[in-house]
């Protein structure tokens, strides 16, 4: 079946000190309609490969200016190979750095296109629109979920409709956990930051994250979560990012069957963290049953205290994690929620964290909270 949306990721290799131009470029493609996985910098062929794989893009874009492109670009082609993924493509570009000798080389080892310099915007979202368009074969995806990449290209066929929920029910074992919150509260880093907690203390365990940014009205979106991820860069973990595609509230319409295999016995993960986007006071994205436990991720920055009352989601939670309690007002913003939650009633859990804090304490008691 034919995707309508071209789902592309976009990194800078190792040692490139910026990513102005790779940022640029994303913007470019979003305009285009295409969904952009971004990665982040410096980040290495390993990482690339695995983010690819569990995507399961149509390409990976490279944005290299610090040289050692001819061999970066090769490992990232042969590295696609070996997980399974040589039909994923490899583009890039790096202004003057790549020579058109190199680009000669890059493409007699397997990357499909170098853009120099004076290429136009419109010419390069041509190309990996024309390039990268792809009809998904579903009838013969590996149900089996044996690796990452046959996890990767069953949720492609669940997010476009080839494929629909599993015939087996919930792991036994398996605990999901919803995240909400509005925009700048830090659900990615704390999320990060659980994944970081939740590995030492079970070394042999599996992760899975399943991760939302809102689409462009143009249909494309910035997927831009494992830029800010350092510890869910685990071949433990298995992230998967979705664009809500229309659908309002915090999700994607694919989120139901796509967390159901995630959580299903075949999938056999032991944690699934499921992040929605930023939402606003109305949001009640998490139905009674979708997730065990519901999160809600708050900061200082609410407004007044009878701001409070208007948002839904501290009705519905489970826990409500006082995010960033470091900065100015953070002890103001701790009490009117306690006050908030006790005035609603019930056993709902108040955590207060600071996730960008390596080794948080309070990040340590909300993992705690989730697994009990």
């Amino acid at each position: 079946m034919e995707s309508h949306v071209i789902r592309i990721l976009t990194a800078v290799p190792l040692c490139d000190g910026h990513d102005s131009a790779v940022c640029t470029v994303n913007q470019e493609l979003i305009r285009a309609g295409i969904e952009v996985i971004y990665l982040g910098y410096h980040r290495s062929v390993a990482d690339i490969v695995r983010a690819a794989v569990q995507e399961d893009v149509a390409a990976v874009g490279l944005s290299s200016y610090n040289g050692g492109h001819v061999e970066f670009f090769r490992e990232v082609v042969q590295g696609l190979k070996a997980a399974g993924a040589d039909d994923i493509g490899v583009f890039g570009g790096g202004g003057g750095t790549i020579t058109p000798p190199d680009a000669d080389q890059m493409m007699k080892d397997g990357t499909d296109k170098i853009f120099f310099a004076g290429t136009s915007f419109a010419e390069m979202t041509d190309y990996i629109k024309k390039q990268y368009a792809r009809d998904l074969d579903c009838s013969s995806v590996d149900t089996s979920l044996t690796n990452h990449r046959a996890l990767g290209r069953l949720l492609s066929c669940v997010e476009e409709g080839g494929i629909g929920e599993p015939e087996e029910g919930k792991s036994d074992t398996v605990r999901v956990v919803g995240i909400t919150g509005p925009g700048g509260a830090g659900k990615t880093t704390l999320i990060d930051e659980l994944v970081r907690n939740y590995l030492e203390q079970q070394p042999d365990a599996r992760v899975a994250v399943l991760s939302h940014d809102p689409s462009a009205v143009s249909k494309g979106a910035l997927l831009g979560d494992r830029a800010t991820m350092v510890y869910a860069q685990d071949d433990r973990v298995f992230m998967r990012s979705l664009g809500t595609r229309g659908r309002e509230g915090g999700l994607s319409p694919a989120t139901e069957p796509c967390l159901h295999w995630l959580a299903g016995k075949q999938a056999n993960f032991d944690l699934v963290l499921v992040e929605t986007v930023g939402t606003g006071q109305e949001a009640l994205p998490f139905r009674d049953n979708l997730v065990d436990v519901k999160i809600m991720v708050m900061n200082t920055d609410y407004g007044a205290r009878l701001q409070l009352q208007k948002i839904l989601m501290l009705e519905e939670a489970d826990v409500v994690v006082a995010n960033k309690a470091d900065r100015p007002g953070s002890e103001t913003t701790v009490s009117e929620l306690n006050n908030h939650l006790e005035m609603l009633g019930g056993d709902r859990t108040l955590v207060s964290t600071i996730a960008s804090r390596h080794g948080d304490p309070g990040v340590a008691q909300l993992l705690e909270r989730i697994l009990t």
